[in-house]
C-alpha cells in the first residue's frame, strides 16, 4: 500500500513518491532560539518526528534536516533586554531546545545547521539572485523582487496584487513593492554583522532555509515542513527564491501541521500565552505530553486544555497498564513453548499491524494509529489469560514495542504510568467502596511516594504527577 499525503502545494492528497526511490530527503524549519519552545512548537517537533520514524519504519532512508535560526530581530532584542550578546542568548536557548526535545523523545536531526554557521552560503545564494536578475541592492539591503517571479503566491494561494504590508511584511521605503523581502540586512550600530559584498551585515530570514536546505539536501528536497504561520511568507519566501535560481522544484511535497490553541486563541510567544515544556512536566508526564500531541490529525487544530492533557496521561496509563500485566504473565505464570490457539491471536495481531499501517499510510494520520492501539489492547485483555503460552505473550509485546516504538511511546520499562499505578488505584477504590479510609490513605500515600497525586472528582478519581 502506497503513502498518500496532503500537499499544501496542490491542496490534495497525493500519493508520495520520492525524488530517489528508497530515500527520503526532509527539511523541517527549526526555532527561532531567543526563548524556550512552547507546547505548541513542541507539536510540530514531535509531529515530524514520528513521521520521520515512520518513513524509516516503511524502509526508506531518510535524512532530516532541521535548523536554528540563531540570527534574528526578536534574539538581538531580547538579547539586549537581558544585557547579553546574541550569540550566547542563541547558545543558551539551542541547550534548551535540546534539553526539551530529549525530554519528549523528539530525536536530534542528521544535521542540525545554524544561519551563523552558513554565512558563505547565504551571500552566494544572494549574489546569483543578484545576477539573474531575482534581487537588487539598496542602502546595503539586498530585496528578492516578487514581481520577477511570477508563480509568487503559488504554495500560499495569494495573489500578490491583493496583499498589502503588514505585521508580517516587513515595511521600508527601499524596497521597490511592498512584498519583496531581505536576503541581506544592513548593519545596524551594536548589531552583530558580517562582512559582504554590500557592506556588513545579516542574513534576512528566508534565506537561510534555502541555503541549508541546498546545501545538505540538494536543489529539489522530498519534504518541506513546519507550522502553518511559516506558510506565508516564510515558506513561499523560501519557494521562489529557490526555484527562482534553480528553475527546479524547491519541495515536492509541503507538509503543515494545525495550530495548538490555548482558550480559543492560538498559543504564541507573542501572545503570551504559552506553556513550556518544564512547566508541563512540572505536573505530566513527558510520555504522557507526547502521546496528547499525537493523539489528532496532525493537520487538525489541537486545543490544549489540562483536562484534555490528564485524559491522554489516563489512555496512555491504560495502554501501560496492558503491558505491565502480560510481562507479568511472561516472568511468573506463562506455559512454556506454544500453544494450539497461538494461531489465530498471530493472525489477529497481524491484522492489527496491517491497521496501524493503513493508518499511518493515510496522511500519517496518528489519531487512528493510536486508536488500533487501542482496540488492540481491548482484544488482548480479552484473549490473553495468566496461562497464555509465553510465545504468544512474546509476540504481543514485540508488538507493542514495533508499533508504538514508531510514535516514539510505549517503551518505558519502570511501569511508573503501567501495572502498578492502575492496581493500586483499583485497590484504593475498593477500600473507599468498603469504607476503609485508612487503607485508601495509605495508597494516596504511597502513590505520592512515586510522584502520583490522586484527585477525587465527580466523574471519578484522577492522577497526575506531582510538581518536582
Amino acid at each position: 500500500m502506497a503513502i498518500r499525503v496532503y500537499n499544501t502545494l496542490t491542496r490534495r492528497h497525493e500519493e508520495f513518491v520520492p525524488l530517489v526511490d528508497g530515500e527520503v530527503k526532509m527539511y523541517v524549519c527549526g526555532p527561532t532560539v531567543y526563548a524556550e519552545f512552547h507546547i505548541g512548537n513542541a507539536r510540530v517537533f514531535t509531529v515530524f518526528d514520528a513521521i520521520r520514524r515512520y518513513l524509516g519504519y516503511r524502509g526508506f532512508k531518510v535524512t532530516y534536516v532541521q535548523n536554528f535560526t540563531d540570527i534574528d530581530d526578536k534574539i538581538i532584542n531580547r538579547a539586549q533586554a537581558l544585557g547579553m550578546h546574541p550569540a550566547a542568548l542563541a547558545e543558551l536557548e539551542i541547550g534548551h531546545y535540546f534539553r526539551d526535545a530529549d525530554t519528549l523523545g523528539i530525536k536530534r536531526a542528521d544535521v542540525h545547521p545554524r544561519a551563523t554557521e552558513e554565512i558563505g552560503q547565504i551571500i552566494d545564494l544572494a549574489c546569483r539572485l543578484i545576477d539573474a536578475g531575482y534581487a537588487y541592492v539598496a542602502a546595503g539591503d539586498v530585496y528578492f523582487s516578487v514581481n520577477s517571479f511570477r508563480r509568487y503566491g503559488e504554495l500560499s494561494g495569494q495573489d500578490p496584487e491583493q496583499l498589502e504590508a503588514g505585521a508580517r511584511v516587513d515595511v521600508t521605503e527601499l524596497k521597490r513593492h511592498h512584498l519583496d523581502f531581505a536576503l541581506w540586512k544592513a548593519a545596524k550600530p551594536g548589531e552583530p554583522a558580517w562582512p559582504s559584498p554590500w557592506g556588513p551585515g545579516r542574513p534576512g530570514w528566508h534565506i537561510e532555509c534555502s541555503a541549508m536546505a541546498r546545501r545538505y539536501l540538494g536543489e529539489t528536497i522530498d519534504i518541506h515542513a513546519g507550522g502553518p504561520d511559516l506558510i506565508f511568507p516564510h515558506h513561499e519566501n523560501e519557494k521562489a527564491q529557490s526555484e527562482a535560481l534553480t528553475g527546479a522544484p524547491f519541495a515536492r511535497y509541503w507538509l503543515h501541521v494545525g495550530f495548538l490553541s490555548f482558550d480559543g486563541e492560538k498559543m504564541s510567544k507573542s501572545l503570551g500565552n504559552v506553556l513550556t515544556i518544564p512547566q508541563l512536566t512540572q505536573t505530566f508526564d513527558p510520555e504522557a505530553i507526547r502521546f496528547f500531541l499525537l493523539s489528532s490529525h496532525y493537520r487538525s487544530p489541537l486545543s490544549y486544555s489540562e483536562e484534555l492533557l490528564a485524559a491522554a496521561a489516563t489512555g496512555l496509563g491504560r495502554l501501560y497498564n496492558a503491558i505491565g500485566t502480560y510481562r507479568q504473565w511472561l516472568t511468573a505464570t506463562a506455559k512454556a513453548g506454544a500453544d494450539p490457539a497461538d494461531e489465530g491471536i498471530r493472525k489477529r495481531l497481524q491484522r492489527y499491524r496491517q491497521r496501524f499501517i493503513e493508518a499511518m499510510d493515510d496522511d500519517f494520520n496518528t489519531a487512528d494509529a493510536i486508536a488500533v492501539l487501542f482496540e488492540l489492547t481491548r482484544d488482548l485483555n480479552i484473549t490473553l489469560t495468566p496461562d497464555s503460552s509465553r510465545d504468544i505473550l512474546t509476540v504481543a509485546l514485540d508488538l507493542y514495542a514495533e508499533l508504538g516504538g514508531v510514535l516514539g511511546l510505549l517503551g518505558r520499562e519502570d511501569g511508573v504510568l503501567g501495572a502498578e499505578v492502575e492496581r493500586l488505584l483499583e485497590l484504593r477504590q475498593q477500600a473507599r467502596q468498603a469504607r476503609n479510609w485508612a487503607e485508601a490513605d495509605a495508597i494516596r500515600d504511597r502513590l505520592a511516594a512515586q510522584g502520583i497525586v490522586l484527585e477525587d472528582t465527580p466523574a471519578g478519581v484522577r492522577w497526575k504527577r506531582a510538581p518536582r
